[in-house]
């Protein structure tokens, strides 16, 4: 055994190179399901422990004004062993220097005695003085954002009156570790949380002995739809909005869904690169073995057993699977800390720590071993079965036949090089579709990576130039008649307005229910339209409620069904609608009716509760100045400035992800490619070095072997944008559930040639090195070893 352990050493020393490169391809595979899979349980990991330890609410209800008697009868609802309740309203914010309207989120808390739900974790400063009039604490990302400092001033709109607050503090909070306004866009450039007395809130506000916010914590165990039933029916004669579960809640679904983003990440690509780094393998062992016949028919001959043979070549397997195991581990917890990392930048943990649970790695090193195991056996086994005599002959030559284009009669089409070259290739197809697939598989997985950055562009373009085509948008505290589009239409800079109704509602049908909004649209809509996924404009048909594809699924209903549409807002009536249609959007899950038939249904007379404005850019801030003067306008949003702050968010992530796909699919191609010329130039050695003894030059003896590559990555390219188109399709269907966004399935030309191009610049690295080899060989020393 100590001579077969000699032989293994030697073996991995003359082929250091390719046991590196297939290591690194096993590193890849098992770095990237670490990597994912930990980041994935890291973010699981935190949500439970901080949600548990701030006691984030399971149940969030909203109402116009409730008085504050309701919260005794709210705590006596069976199930419920918490509850409390607040003061939250919407503002205007300006900052000193800064243009744009920003808004404000103002929640009354009792500094005396703070929430014993949704704690606040101070991160910095001081909480306010109890009664104290002007000072807030403000979210911590908005003050990072924004660049502002403890003791820093903002002015707040509250209920027509400009407010000067100074920010005493920041804090943390589990109902904003994702801060938006409710859109599924990041906003916090724009979008502040600002802790407030609850005396002065409500005395601002005349809600003095009310609330219009409710938490709830319920007993494990307890019906939850029981729960929010009761809480709505007690909320509903003071204007309830309908109770919320915590998985509805806007910035705990948006989590929930990056997490489940991140699990199909970890699971699909590292997949992918397990069965490539199986896959070259099994190839290299296969080529090693048969290229070591005779000394294996020579050790046969010696008594070695097969086992002992068997064994030795599983050990020379397992030496490459340990390495890779050893660098992808260590390779993983790398990526697993980064991306953590960047996921700091989105969420908001008081404690965020990456943590790598031992199944994780277990199961990738598992996957790893059992992928060379099996290559290695199926390698060794035809050999093994060989008697020595036999296999110490050496294996008989290919069997001449004509190219397929000789036989047709093209074959002056081709050079001689050029036949050689297709002549090796059609003898052995199977190895040179083995090579193809390789390659095409790390095409494929660049393009799976990077193809999200042309997804976003397309949805980003799509929102704001074809859907959002308003330069500001403005919302209004209460409904107000429609004839304010005139009077916007008046101010500076505005060219154009367009107005909307939205009311709150949850639809039902049969045992399925959801809570959206009815919006209603004025026909010939300009700034703000519904727009499918083939980019066509559509209007509500008359007579119904045109619902978005992934609700009407959700609802269980297709064109031609009823549902009932229960308003939360208003009157409160609840009305049956018919469905008159669907359409495939790729942002939300809405419900649109004409803007008259809205009306006629809320009861509610001609009322708008929105407006677009199309404005001249230099007239903009005299706008913006004016908007902020008006009481009546609650919120008002800029879309350049949303979606300048979309991109800043998403362009870091993206860069990230797609230069550690590109360095996987590098090593992938590399692997392939060095692997494959490798063997082919210990094969054709003899070959090789017959040519040059002839006369053929350096140069021309590696087109023969380097040509036929070439050939082969040019075949590949192609086959990778088609699996890899078909691989993004699969990751999108396997995120169809979102509401918040659908992701549509868009790759650009310039990802395809960004994709091409590095792989092509990876299989022209190998390829160097392997010419550098040719050039290097030793004629007589490989013509003496030909028999």
């Amino acid at each position: 055994m100590r001579s077969l352990d000699r032989k293994l050493s030697r073996d991995l020393w003359s082929l250091k190179s390719q046991v590196l490169s297939i290591a690194l391809v096993i590193a890849c595979g098992i770095g990237g399901f670490i990597g994912t899979f930990s980041t994935y349980e890291s973010l699981v990991r935190s949500r439970a422990d901080y949600y548990d330890s701030a006691r984030f609410a399971h149940v969030f209800a909203t109402a116009k004004r409730a008085p504050a008697v309701l919260a005794e009868r709210i705590r006596a609802i069976p199930g419920v062993v918490e509850a409390e309740t607040r003061v939250v309203r919407d503002a205007q914010l300006s900052i000193e220097g800064v243009s744009p309207p920003m808004i404000a989120r103002l929640i009354g808390i009792d500094f005396a005695h703070l929430p014993g739900m949704n704690r606040l974790t101070l991160k910095g400063g001081r909480w306010p003085a109890p009664g104290t009039r002007g000072e807030v604490v403000v979210n911590q990302r908005f003050l990072e954002a924004r660049r502002l400092r403890l003791g820093d001033r903002v002015q707040v709109l509250v209920n027509g009156r400009l407010e000067r607050l100074t920010l005493v503090g920041t804090a943390l909070t589990p109902e904003y570790i994702y801060a938006t306004r409710g859109g599924g866009m990041p906003d916090d450039e724009w979008f502040a949380v600002l802790w407030i007395d609850a005396g002065v809130l409500a005395a601002a506000f005349d809600m003095e002995g009310a609330f219009n916010s409710a938490t709830l914590r319920i007993a494990h165990g307890a019906s939850l739809p029981a729960v929010i039933d009761a809480l709505d029916r007690i909320l509903e004669p003071w204007g309830g909005l309908g109770a919320v579960q915590r998985e509805d809640q806007m910035s705990d679904k948006i989590l929930t869904q990056e997490i489940s983003q991140q699990r199909i990440f970890g699971t699909v690509l590292p997949a992918i690169f397990l069965a490539v780094a199986a896959f070259i393998l099994n190839v290299v062992l296969h080529r090693q073995v048969n290229a070591q016949r005779g000394e294996i028919a020579a050790l046969k001959a010696l008594g070695y057993e097969d086992r002992w043979i068997a064994w030795h070549y599983l050990k020379f397997a397992a030496v490459i699977v340990l390495a890779g195991i050893a660098i992808g581990i260590a390779l993983g917890a790398w990526l697993g800390n980064a991306m953590t990392g960047l996921y700091i930048d989105f969420f908001q943990f008081p404690r965020f720590y990456w943590r790598l649970p031992p199944w994780v790695a277990l199961a990738g090193s598992a996957v790893a071993v059992a992928a060379a195991a099996g290559g290695a056996l199926a390698a060794i086994a035809g050999v093994l079965r060989l008697r020595p005599a036999e296999a110490l002959r050496p294996p008989a030559p290919a069997e001449f036949r004509p190219l397929l284009l000789e036989r047709l009669g093209y074959a002056h089409l081709l050079t001689p090089a050029q036949r050689m070259i297709m002549r090796n290739i059609e003898r052995k197809p199977v190895r040179a579709a083995v090579t193809i697939a390789g390659i095409a598989g790390s095409v494929a997985i660049l393009l799976a990576g990077t193809f999200w950055s042309d997804a976003l562009d397309y949805f980003i373009d799509v929102q704001f130039s074809r859907v959002m085509r308003a330069d500001v948008s403005v919302g209004f505290a209460e409904p107000v008649a429609r004839a304010v589009r005139w009077e916007l239409e008046r101010l500076p800079g505005v060219r154009q307005a367009d107005v909307r109704r939205t009311i709150p509602a949850r639809l039902r049908a049969g045992h399925r229910s959801y809570r959206t909004a009815l919006t209603g649209v004025a026909p010939g809509d300009e700034l703000q339209r519904i727009v499918d996924v083939e980019l066509r404009a559509v209007e509500p048909p008359p007579g119904g409620v045109l619902l978005t594809t992934r609700l009407a699924d959700r609802l269980g209903v297709a064109p031609g069904d009823t549902v009932l549409a229960e308003l939360l807002e208003g009157k409160r009536l609840k009305v049956e609608l018919r469905v008159t249609g669907t359409v495939r959007e790729m942002a939300g899950m809405n419900a649109y009716l004409r803007l008259d038939e809205l009306n006629r249904v809320a009861r509610e007379g001609r009322v708008v509760s929105s407006a677009g404005l199309r404005v001249e850019r230099a007239e903009e801030p005299r706008l913006l100045e004016r908007l902020k003067a008006m009481p009546g306008a609650a919120v008002v949003i800029v879309s350049r400035t949303l979606l300048d702050t979309f991109r800043a968010t998403s362009a870091r992530n993206i860069i990230f992800f797609t230069t550690v796909l590109t360095i996987f699919a590098a090593i992938i191609a590399v692997g392939v490619v060095y692997n494959n010329a490798r063997i082919q130039l210990a094969e054709r050695a003899w070959e090789l070095a017959s040519l040059r003894v002839l006369g053929f030059t350096r140069g021309e003896v590696s087109v023969l072997l380097l040509g036929e590559l070439a050939l082969e990555i040019a075949l590949a390219i192609p086959l990778g944008f088609l699996a890899g188109y078909a691989l993004c399709g699969l990751m999108i269907l396997l995120m169809t559930h979102q509401e918040v966004m659908e992701f549509p399935l868009v790759i650009f030309p310039a990802t395809y040639a960004y994709a091409g191009a590095a792989v092509s610049a990876a299989g022209v690295a190998a390829a160097l090195v392997v010419r550098r080899r040719i050039d290097n060989l030793d004629l007589v020393a490989v013509l003496k070893t030909r028999e």
